[in-house]
């Protein structure tokens, strides 16, 4: 999943910004509105988080404008004021949820989980391929019925693959959904990640199902009957 942050207050934005990444999510974060919304105009999020006090335009003025866009990428908005009307102005200008600060990071995870499951209708509450599973919702895997321990960017690199089987995935598409803006897709390091996935999810187990195209990318090919 990839996430976008608008926060002015740089030193919770970049704390923000670690915290999902260790949980595996791909994050871009603007610190002022003006590049918060052309990001937001002009990438594929799956969430949107965005302060409403964000300067020029706020997070109420960016969620407003993406709506005006046809741009259904669910907006979380963070407040410091816990008011009942701000909250419902922030919900009348399309926002899905919002969050008083101070928040617990456990409950960002939670809502951010949650608008991810409402929004996408690809998503299902447990996906399965051949004989790997994987529960988005405890974030467990198996194949035939043995337990495989993931690290964050592997398991967010298996859920890609399982959630677009038997579509080749370019390096690029990849980066843009696993990894973030800033990335350098002229390394090495998707392949990397491929590989390692590779040895603990097909090296032990048949049918393969993670295959190369040599040229195009990746596929996570569903076996034929």
């Amino acid at each position: 999943m990839r996430l976008l942050i608008v926060e002015d207050e740089k030193k919770m934005a970049d704390s923000l910004k670690r915290g999902l990444e260790e949980e595996g999510y791909a994050v871009d974060v603007a610190y002022e509105g003006e590049s918060g919304l052309f990001q937001a105009l002009n990438n594929a999020y799956d969430v949107a988080i965005l302060d409403i006090m964000v300067p020029k335009p706020d997070g109420l003025e960016i969620c407003r404008k993406m709506r005006e866009s046809k741009i259904s990428t669910p907006v979380l908005l963070l407040t410091a004021q816990d008011s009942v009307e701000m909250k419902v102005k922030g919900l009348d200008t399309g926002a899905d949820d919002y969050l008083t600060k101070p928040f617990a990071f456990a409950e960002l995870i939670a809502r951010i989980r949650a608008l991810s499951r409402r929004s996408r209708s690809e998503v299902a509450l447990h996906l399965q391929i051949a004989d790997l599973t994987l529960d988005p919702l405890t974030r467990r895997v198996a194949r035939s019925g043995t337990e495989i321990v993931l690290t964050a960017k592997e398991y967010a690199l298996l859920e890609c693959f399982m959630r677009h089987p038997n579509q080749v995935l370019s390096r690029t598409i990849l980066s843009e959904k696993v990894w973030d803006e800033n990335f350098d897709t002229f390394t090495n390091v998707i392949d990397v990640y491929v590989n390692y996935l590779r040895n603990k999810i097909d090296r032990n187990f048949e049918p393969k199902l993670i295959h190369t195209i040599r040229g195009a990318g990746y596929v996570m090919r569903v076996p034929s009957n």
